[in-house]
């Protein structure tokens, strides 16, 4: 039965994205040996043109459609999904009498499906082969929460010339009140009443600019010159900085365990490209 999961992981790191791959015959609840090929090759309830349609491929349809096993379908989505199943095989059919499987283009889709499926196939057994522990999961959310980006907090006078805004520093570094001067002169209709007040956000919320000015900043100081955005001229005064509050580990848990094992099939694909002999064209 297809994988979702693997699919997802795949699609991340090659930019495919469909359904999922096929388990590998012997898991537990499934046939194994001759028993798992006669399940492989039993009817699924229909025969269309001489070609029987098996319960295999059946399963894997309704999976695709579905997004859940044949376990847990209703009889009545099963008669419908047969149905929809034996359209599909009749159109096929059809386009191979007309010679369609001959053009290029549906030569080209098919062979890029037989890959995708190969792949997913492939990935589907390195996870496997290769499980993510919860030491591997840790680290890589200990890793995460050390790159969260530090938040400010901070307030900002936007005039449109860089003349109005050198004589507001000079303002303020004679004394002035930065709130005071915000409200009388900023033309930041967001922050301006707030006497310039940003509130607390993430430095790449902002324009690079401005992020990048603030960056310098200690607690308490201005910026001693104006800053340019594509809004106009910034004078910056950082009030305090903070860490963000990281979500607690059993919360993300899962997220952070997809994070890891698509960083350990990236590797996997990498070593793969070192060892082929790969030749671009334009």
């Amino acid at each position: 039965m297809r994988n979702p999961r693997i699919a997802l992981l795949l699609g991340a790191v090659i930019a495919f994205g469909t359904a999922a791959c096929t388990k590998p015959a012997g898991e537990a609840g499934k046939p194994a040996g001759d028993a798992a090929t006669a399940a492989a090759k039993a009817p699924a309830g229909a025969t269309v043109n001489g070609s029987h349609l098996t319960s295999t491929l059946f399963d894997t349809f309704l999976l695709a459609v579905t997004g859940k096993p044949a376990a847990e379908a209703t009889a009545e989505q099963k008669t419908q999904l047969l149905d929809q199943l034996i359209n599909m095989t009749l159109a096929a059919q059809s386009a191979e009498k007309d010679g369609l499987a001959k053009d290029a283009d549906v030569q080209a889709r098919l062979d890029l499906l037989r890959m995708q499926v190969l792949a997913e196939a492939a990935s589907e057994k390195y996870i496997k082969s290769h499980p993510v522990s919860e030491t591997e999961v840790k680290a890589e959310y200990d890793t995460q929460v050390a790159g969260m980006p530090k938040e400010y907090k901070a307030r900002h006078i936007l005039v449109e010339k860089k003349e109005t805004a050198e004589s507001l520093i000079r303002d303020l570094q004679a004394g002035g009140d930065f709130a005071k001067l915000a409200k009388a002169e900023s033309k930041d209709p967001g922050s301006a009443t707030k006497g310039g007040d940003l509130g607390w956000f993430a430095g790449q919320s902002m324009v690079k600019p401005f992020a990048d000015a603030l960056a310098t900043l200690e607690k308490g100081a201005t910026t001693t010159t104006p800053v340019q955005t594509q809004y106009g001229w910034h004078v910056i005064q950082l009030e305090d900085t903070r860490s963000p509050e990281a979500p607690a580990f059993e919360d993300v848990k899962q997220q952070v365990e997809m994070m890891t094992q698509r960083r350990k099939l990236q590797a996997y694909l990498d070593e793969l490209r070192k060892t082929a002999k790969i030749q671009k064209t334009s």
